[in-house]
């Protein structure tokens, strides 16, 4: 019996920093932020793949999720860290189940764009959700946008930062429920309906 092949969602989220760029932090809604991405996490792991690139403050929140859940799920997951930021990954990448790690450049924006590239050019995603954020969900949103002109593109407006900026420049105009809704799990569960495998 041959297996059944996960459709891949991706996951573009952080939490804007008090110190960078004033326009992610000051419209962000830092509780919804980690509201969207547990609920996420909790509503597609169970039947897709979910992928995303390590942050500091997104991936224990998902470390979470896959705590209470089945460990089967784990392969359910991929987690992207560049080499480069070697000396500081999270302690709960350990329980994550699989790391991909890219090569270490020069720069960290080098390193940065590497891993971004082998991440979202080099899967086959049927959607991408972007939640919070600064500058680099705006160019994960890009790239994500370039290279996978058929998904489905979910800018989670109410946790504002990076995602409110995509959600307010999508043509045509997106779900308005991604402004207002803060009912995650079922805003999700709706909107990923035809991609989730629930059998």
């Amino acid at each position: 019996m041959v297996a059944k092949t996960l459709n891949k969602i991706f996951l573009s989220a952080s939490i804007p920093s008090p110190d960078r760029d004033k326009r992610f932090y000051d419209s962000a809604d830092i509780i919804a932020i980690r509201d969207a991405v547990k609920a996420l996490a909790t509503v597609v792991i169970p039947y897709t793949h979910l992928i995303w690139g390590g942050h500091p403050a997104i991936t224990p929140l998902i470390r979470n999720v896959l705590q209470i859940m089945n460990a089967d799920v784990k392969k359910h997951v991929t987690l992207y860290q560049s080499e480069y930021f070697h000396n500081t990954f999270p302690k709960e990448n350990e329980d994550i189940g699989n790391i991909l790690l890219t090569k270490k450049c020069e720069t960290r924006e080098e390193s940065l764009a590497l891993m971004r590239d082998e991440m979202i050019a080099g899967n086959d995603f049927k959607a991408g959700i972007f939640i919070g954020g600064m500058e680099g969900v705006l160019d994960e949103y890009k790239l994500f946008k370039d290279s996978h002109r058929t998904a489905l593109l979910l800018p989670v407006a109410s946790t504002g930062a990076a995602a409110k900026i995509i959600f307010d420049e999508l043509e045509p105009a997106g779900d308005k429920r991604l402004e207002s809704d803060y009912a995650y799990m079922s805003l999700f569960r709706d909107l990923l309906k035809n991609i989730l495998e629930v059998s």
